[in-house]
């Protein structure tokens, strides 16, 4: 199994979060982010007090699947969040253990792919 996390433009999720559930991708999570870093396009900066820094708002998509699913949902999420600019986000890919559901204890359970 492996999870995937992607840190992708806040205005292309909508298009992104559609494509996985077209490949039936269960449990996604969406969580909005502040990315920060001289990889950012200087037109979408925020100046933040709190930060104390430039930052930009993102979006981090994270789902699990399987080791056979991984190219698909990498292809699905590079085909729908590129713009072509710099900032378009980033694609990580880590390796998981075990999954186990909290409502019924059981481990093993299967991610899509």
């Amino acid at each position: 199994m492996k999870l995937i996390k992607a840190y992708i433009r806040t205005f292309m999720v909508d298009e992104v979060v559609s494509a996985l559930k077209e490949l039936k991708a269960p449990r996604l999570s969406a969580i909005e982010v502040k990315a920060l870093g001289d990889e950012i396009d200087p037109d979408q900066l925020e100046i933040s007090a709190k930060l104390g820094s430039t930052y930009t708002a993102m979006v981090k998509i994270e789902l699990i699947c399987t080791d056979e699913c991984v190219e698909r949902v990498k292809e699905t999420i590079l085909n729908h969040a590129r713009t072509g600019y710099k900032g378009d986000g980033l694609i990580a890919i880590f390796p998981v253990e075990d999954a186990i559901s909290i409502r019924t204890g059981k481990n093993g359970i299967l991610p899509f792919g």
